[in-house]
């Protein structure tokens, strides 16, 4: 970015968003050599605009200056108004709701269907308050592409209006601050453990925890009736989560009501939980009785049967154990049993939420079952008297498959991403401004 020059003739042109009062406009020093992209960089960068070519320069009664020449000449009749991709700087609008819930019914308890509506009305960047907790959430790629870069401008910084500030724990990943060397030391042994040659070391495990569902979901089949899909896709995916990532066998599909492992059971509590509580203001988090009590007693692992899991295990725990970087350096022991957690955690999950989705493309879509069947015969899969073992190269070669399970994230895939923090008061393309410590959630 260029360096705005020192203002030896104190000529400097002063720059306002338009939107802003006029007397807030800041000097900035230009060069008439500069490109006028490289003047945008300049401003930008002192106005904190996170996308700085966005920006476009108007004179007072209005229009576009194109050159540094024209900038240079009008500077001195008044200070030039900028936008942002054309658009005046202004905060992000949102309901009002009612008293002290303020926009809660608003969202819940479809949110979904309630977020839509709000975006379609207030823009692609919205504010919600909900009893006294506010929260910025965005459906702009263009915006998401900024909020999720680690940035001058943009982090995850888990504050009091993060949706994860009820489990914050800077010793594990995903749930921890990431300017800390626990979550640079986290990213830097767990990917190997997740890579492609893992997970085709992991493939004949992944199999045979799907082959032992079969006998369940025949015994289903022969009754007829209707099953709960979710209900068995968080039994599958963390029978095999719990495989991969601990060694553990949960037991979910020895018959058709076996229970949930208690390591799933605390899991999904402990979220729970935390999703209940953070929805809501800071207040409710200190409330001494209900979900709020219950998170403070559930938040710490110390006690969970993962504790003896993680100790005994082989596996990913294995992994961590063991490896070393090219250093020689180890993964502290002491992060192993709260990284573990969240890997387990996360990852049935996220997991069981996408199959439940797949089944159910699978169930409404009319033609997907008999296309994927048809391309699962032409492999030799579906139409084989032997068992198919299965591997990375050969689910990567069925297109159709590929395709199916991307249009289903694409049309179903409710989750917000992580929220990110922002550094610093910033200017986000369409000309959003947010404050700082401010918590943006991008979907």
């Amino acid at each position: 970015m260029p360096i705005a020059l020192a203002d030896i003739h104190n000529q400097a042109p002063s720059f306002y968003f338009v939107g802003d009062d006029i007397s807030t406009a800041q000097n900035v020093a230009l060069d008439p050599d500069w490109k006028v992209e490289d003047v945008k960089r300049a401003v930008g960068g002192i106005l904190h605009v996170a996308q700085p070519l966005g920006i476009t320069f108007h004179a007072e009664n209005g229009p576009e200056l194109t050159t540094v020449d024209e900038i240079l000449n009008t500077f001195a009749e008044s200070p030039i108004g900028l936008r942002v991709d054309g658009q005046a700087v202004q905060s992000p609008q949102g309901p009002e709701g009612l008293p002290l819930v303020r926009s809660f019914y608003e969202i819940f308890p479809d949110h979904l269907g309630n977020h839509y509506r709000l975006f379609r009305k207030y823009g692609h960047l919205i504010r919600t308050t909900n009893m006294g907790k506010t929260t910025y959430l965005t459906d702009s790629l263009e915006v998401a592409a900024v909020a999720l870069a680690e940035s001058a401008y943009m982090t995850k910084k888990i504050n009091e209006n993060h949706p994860l500030w009820g489990v914050k724990d800077n010793t594990a990943i995903f749930v921890g601050d990431t300017e800390t060397e626990n979550w640079r030391l986290a990213h830097k042994f767990l990917p190997p453990a997740m890579g492609l040659k893992a997970v085709r070391h992991y493939t004949p495990l992944m199999q045979e925890c799907a082959r032992r569902s079969f006998a369940v979901f025949d015994e289903l089949d022969s009754q007829d009736q209707s099953w709960n899909v979710h209900q068995y896709m968080v039994k599958l995916a963390s029978q095999t989560i719990g495989k991969f990532s601990l060694g553990t066998d949960f037991e979910h599909f020895t018959s058709i009501d076996a229970p949930l492992h208690p390591i799933v059971t605390n899991i999904a509590s402990l979220l729970s939980r935390n999703k209940k509580v953070t929805a809501r203001g800071e207040w409710y988090r200190h409330l001494p009785f209900g979900d709020p009590a219950r998170l403070k007693q559930g938040s710490g692992i110390a006690g969970m049967p993962m504790v003896e899991a993680a100790v005994n295990a082989s596996w990913v725990v294995d992994y961590l154990l063991n490896t070393v970087d090219e250093t020689g350096q180890e993964f502290p022991e002491g992060l192993i049993l709260a990284n573990m957690l969240i890997v387990t955690g996360a990852g049935f999950t996220t997991t069981s939420a996408l199959m439940s989705w797949l089944i159910y493309c699978l169930v409404n879509y009319e033609g997907t079952q008999e296309r994927l069947y048809e391309e699962l015969c032409a492999n030799g899969i579906a139409n084989s008297k032997e068992p198919v073992e299965w591997s990375p190269e050969l689910a990567h070669g069925l297109p159709y498959l590929d395709s199916f399970v991307k249009e289903t994230q694409r049309l179903h895939n409710a989750f917000f991403q992580p929220g990110r923090t922002k550094k610093t008061e910033v200017i986000l393309p369409g000309g959003y401004r947010l404050p700082e410590n401010s918590v943006m959630s991008p979907r």
